[in-house]
């Protein structure tokens, strides 16, 4: 245990699901966490749920001010960072022909254009060997109906990690991406589907996945706690499918 004793790590959406298991992951394991979340009030629970190895700052990604205020904060309490977990994502479900210019740009927004800032904003704290875990999604490899602006979303992601695994090589900065299939969080509520829908849409998800299960957020949280640690050393550019086997067959 205490893979992560001493170490520093941002994490984006650190409020809820797979951002919140992960803060938690890594503070048992001996780090000190920053969490983001765009709302104070679950902000505030989430830190009281992590405790005192936790300090929450409240922001949106795609506000690159509010990114500054978060690296201003880690650079006042701790002068460094050694693991950012951009993990901070949204997406709405809209079939070609009913997408609108707000739910790309608000996709697009915080997934492509947050994440990049988020990750590029950190690099003056960021220390050498360090290392960078990005949250991609299966969606980057399967074309799923309705999907294509979420999913276009996760393929630059992807595309990130192996470029920037070039940017940073004399660095020894690792680049790595995780690719999550379907996962039970908060985040179906925010699909624009009824509770009924959202169900059956679990449900037929659920049907192509060899494992036969929704993935819990704490099975992708060590997945990267792997990512984060001197475990994977070794590892960078890579894309660690956490799906059950869904997008492997």
């Amino acid at each position: 245990m205490n893979r992560l004793e001493g170490k520093v790590a941002v994490i984006t959406g650190g409020n809820s699901g797979i951002g919140l298991a992960t803060a938690r992951r890594f503070a048992e394991e001996g780090a000190h966490v920053f969490i983001t979340g765009r709302r104070q009030n679950e902000l505030d629970a989430a830190v009281r749920q992590i405790g005192k190895q936790a300090t929450g700052v409240q922001g949106d990604v795609s506000n690159l001010a509010d990114l500054d205020r978060l690296y201003a904060t880690v650079k006042r309490e701790k002068g460094r960072i050694d693991v950012v977990f951009a993990n901070a994502g949204s997406g709405t479900l809209a079939p070609l022909g009913a997408i609108s210019e707000e739910l790309f740009d608000t996709t697009f927004g915080t997934n492509v254009k947050g994440l990049l800032f988020t990750v590029q904003k950190a690099l003056p704290l960021l220390r050498d060997g360090g290392s960078i875990i990005l949250n991609a999604s299966i969606v980057a490899s399967k074309g799923l109906e309705a999907a294509s602006v979420y999913s276009a979303t996760k393929a630059a992601v992807r595309s990130f990690a192996r470029c920037w695994t070039v940017d940073l090589k004399a660095r020894k900065i690792r680049v790595n991406a995780i690719s999550p299939g379907p996962i039970e969080t908060p985040g179906y509520d925010n699909l624009g589907l009824s509770e009924q829908q959202i169900e059956e849409f679990k449900k037929n998800i659920v049907a192509t996945v060899p494992l036969g299960r929704m993935g819990s957020a704490d099975e992708i949280a060590k997945a990267a706690l792997f990512l984060a640690s001197d475990d994977s050393s070794y590892v960078t550019g890579i894309e660690l499918f956490v799906d059950g086997g869904m997008a492997q067959i």
